[in-house]
C-alpha cells in the first residue's frame, strides 16, 4: 500500500510539473503579439491588416450566373446554382470552363447555397433562409459519389436550430439570424455556419450527418464582421478558410486555424481582404491547402455596377505555408 501510494505522490508531482512547464499565448510568428515561449496556442494572436488580390479571374458560363458552393473533387471544381437548377457542374481548375455536368432528378432547389463532401458521399446545402428566416423544410441532400455518373442515390437530413423558437413569424428580408450559407463535414457531424445579417456575425452549428430529422445544435457564435458565404475545411490540419463580404460587397477570407478538435474558432482567426471589390464571393475550395479558388455570382446595379460570375485564385502561401509544414511533421 505505501508503494502504490509513493508512485501516485511521484506521479502527481510529474503532473503539476508538467503543468506548470506550459506556458499560455499566441504560438503564430506571423501574428503582432507572438510569444516564443508559449507552447500552448489561446487563440490570443492578433494580426496586421493585409491584402491580396487574384493570381487570375476567368469569367463562368452563363449557365452558372447564380454559382454558389464549390469543391474540388476528382481533378475538377464542382459548383451548383443557388436557385431551381438541380444540375450541378464541373469545371476546369484554369479554364474555368464547364467540362462535365450531371443532373440530379427528383430534388428541387429552392435555395442551394453550399456543396461540401466526405470520402463517400457530397452533400448539398439547401438551408438559404434570407427571405423571412422561418423555412421549415431546411435540410442537405446526400449524394453517393460512385452512383452519380448512372443513376445518383440521394438522402434527405433534414433539420431545424436549436435556438430558434418561433417559426411562424417571419422576419424582414435579409434581417434574419438563421441563413445558413456554409459548411463542411467532419467524420461524424456536418457544420453550418449561418449569415447574420443585422450583426455580421457568424452562427456555427453542428448535427448528425445521417439521414433523418435533427436538432442543429448552436456550438458559438462570432464576431467575423461580414456575411459568410463559404467554407473549405482541412481536417487533418485543423484549418478552416471560410469566404464572405461585407455590407457594401467588400469581399474577404477569414482563416481559422490551429484550433482545438472542432472548436473552430479557439485557434488563430486572421481575415484577409479580398481586392475584388463588388463581387459576391460565394464559394470556395482548395487543392493543396496553399492556392484556393473562390467564386462570385453575377452582381449587376446599373448603370454603375456589372460584375459577371467569375472564377478565381487566390495564393495562401504567405500566410498558411509554415503552419501546413509544420502540422505535416506532426
Amino acid at each position: 500500500m505505501k508503494t502504490i501510494c509513493g508512485w501516485l505522490f511521484f506521479l502527481n508531482l510529474f503532473f503539476i510539473a508538467d503543468m506548470a512547464a506550459q506556458i499560455s499565448g499566441c504560438t503564430d510568428p506571423l501574428s503582432k503579439n507572438y510569444n516564443p515561449e508559449a507552447t500552448i496556442n489561446d487563440g490570443s494572436c492578433q494580426y496586421k491588416r493585409a491584402a491580396i488580390r487574384p493570381e487570375f479571374s476567368k469569367k463562368l458560363d452563363e449557365k452558372l450566373h447564380e454559382t454558389s458552393g464549390l469543391i474540388f473533387w476528382n481533378g475538377k471544381l464542382w459548383t451548383h446554382n443557388d436557385d431551381k437548377d438541380t444540375v450541378i457542374y464541373g469545371i476546369g481548375t484554369i479554364s474555368g470552363n464547364i467540362q462535365e455536368s450531371y443532373g440530379l432528378k427528383k430534388v428541387v432547389n429552392k435555395d442551394w447555397e453550399e456543396i461540401s463532401q466526405d470520402s463517400s458521399y457530397l452533400y448539398i446545402g439547401d438551408f438559404g433562409n434570407n427571405v423571412g428566416g422561418n423555412r421549415t423544410d431546411l435540410h442537405i441532400l446526400r449524394i453517393e459519389k460512385k452512383s452519380l455518373a448512372i443513376n445518383p442515390v440521394i438522402d434527405t437530413i433534414s433539420f431545424r436550430y436549436s435556438d430558434q423558437a418561433n417559426l411562424l413569424i417571419p422576419s424582414k428580408a435579409n434581417q434574419t439570424d438563421y441563413d445558413g450559407e456554409a459548411m463542411v463535414v467532419s467524420k461524424d457531424s456536418i457544420y453550418i455556419f449561418t449569415k447574420q445579417w443585422t450583426s455580421k456575425k457568424t452562427a456555427l452549428y453542428s448535427l448528425p450527418k445521417t439521414p433523418g430529422n435533427h436538432v442543429a445544435q448552436l456550438k458559438t457564435v462570432h464576431d467575423i464582421r461580414g456575411l459568410v458565404t463559404g467554407a473549405v475545411f482541412l481536417q487533418a490540419e485543423s484549418t478552416i478558410v471560410l469566404c464572405g463580404y461585407s455590407k457594401h460587397l467588400k469581399p474577404f477570407l477569414y482563416l481559422l486555424y490551429d484550433f482545438h478538435g472542432t472548436d473552430f474558432f479557439t485557434g488563430n482567426k486572421r481575415r484577409i481582404k479580398l481586392r475584388l471589390p463588388f463581387h459576391q464571393i460565394e464559394g470556395i475550395a482548395t487543392q493543396d491547402g496553399f492556392h484556393y479558388y473562390v467564386t462570385n455570382e453575377n452582381f449587376s446595379r446599373k448603370p454603375f455596377i456589372n460584375k459577371t460570375q467569375k472564377l478565381h485564385k487566390v495564393d495562401l502561401s504567405s500566410f498558411l505555408q509554415n503552419y501546413l509544414k509544420a502540422k505535416t511533421k506532426e
